[in-house]
């Protein structure tokens, strides 16, 4: 049985299995397997070629984001709109199949805008050319996540779904927990709060799921066994994400209201370049918490909408 085989008979029988007290050492080992298989999945192979071409883009500027999405979201006008830049834009997919840089000149500072092919469903498996994609996106600052407000939230959450699957986390901070492998003495498991989803006895054996049987684990936080093996796997990335809608000319205003009020949004019409300069300050404000020491996700909304001969003027909240 395949890597891909064995991740997808996990994830069905973590699906089906119902959670309670009863479960929730079955639950664990299962996801501490399928971190392992999904971390497997993304080791680059030693018989493959070069890497892909148009990807290998030097880091250059003060901050580097990374524009993410599905193909025909409006990527490319964005980043021909922010820089001078041009990127290709039509009306057909899979416009972009290179990453191409732009620099955006703000308030003194040169912030690199990558615009990334389109990725797709199963990207996180290796189709279309995802692996690379998601390859740059970790190497970014903060991450623009380009969605088609048209489509509601779907793309939304596949896309954050995706990114979760290859250790991307967005708007949230880094797990509060001590933990150090050691040689010998067994586990040393001690919490500076009380814990309601993790205990001693699920945290060894999700410890023995990787081969690890002496080590120092301290929680300073109430953390879930999803963050606790985060922890132990030691590559994620957390990294600030701007949700931003575009088109929202095509759809109505209380669908406009709905989703500028989500967290971490904003919502924008490349076409009729409106809101482009409240995402700028937005993405300034995001690359500052991000060099900041304490990192907190932020709500970005509106206070209201106005329609005022064809024009929809959104005022910030």
């Amino acid at each position: 049985m395949g890597i891909l085989e064995k991740i997808a008979e996990i994830e069905r029988e973590i699906s089906r299995t119902q959670k309670n007290k009863a479960t929730e050492y079955h639950l664990g080992l299962l996801k501490a397997k399928l971190a392992k298989y999904r971390a497997q999945l993304l080791e680059p192979s030693k018989s493959s070629g070069a890497k892909g071409e148009g990807f290998d883009v030097m880091k250059s500027g003060d901050a580097r984001v990374a524009l993410i999405g599905f193909p025909s979201v409006g990527k490319s006008t964005f980043l021909s709109l922010m820089t001078s830049t041009e990127s290709e834009a039509a009306s057909y997919e899979f416009t972009t199949l290179t990453c191409i840089p732009g620099v955006i000149e703000y308030k003194g500072a040169n912030i690199q805008l990558l615009d990334l092919p389109g990725i797709i469903e199963g990207a996180a498996q290796g189709k279309g050319r995802g692996r690379q994609v998601i390859a740059v996106a970790r190497t970014a600052d903060v991450v623009i996540m380009m969605l088609d407000a048209t489509k509601g939230d779907v793309q939304r959450e596949l896309l954050v779904k995706e990114l979760e699957s290859v250790g991307i986390r967005l708007n949230c901070p880094k797990p509060n927990i001590y933990f150090k492998p050691k040689k010998g003495g067994g586990l040393s498991y001690n919490s500076t709060v009380p814990l309601t989803h993790c205990s001693e006895k699920l945290v060894q054996l999700i410890l023995h799921e990787y081969k690890i049987f002496n080590a120092e684990v301290l929680f300073r936080e109430d953390s879930t066994p999803d963050e606790f093996i985060d922890v132990i796997v030691g590559n994620r990335v957390y990294m600030p994400c701007l949700y931003v809608y575009n088109k929202v000319d095509q759809i109505s205003i209380e669908e406009v209201d709905r989703l500028a009020h989500r967290a971490n949004s904003v919502v924008i019409s490349c076409g009729m370049k409106l809101n482009l300069d409240f995402l700028l300050e937005q993405l300034w404000e995001y690359l500052g918490s991000f060099t900041s020491t304490k990192y907190s996700p932020q709500r970005v909304g509106l206070t209201h909408i106005m329609e005022h001969e064809d024009v929809i003027q959104i005022v910030k909240k």
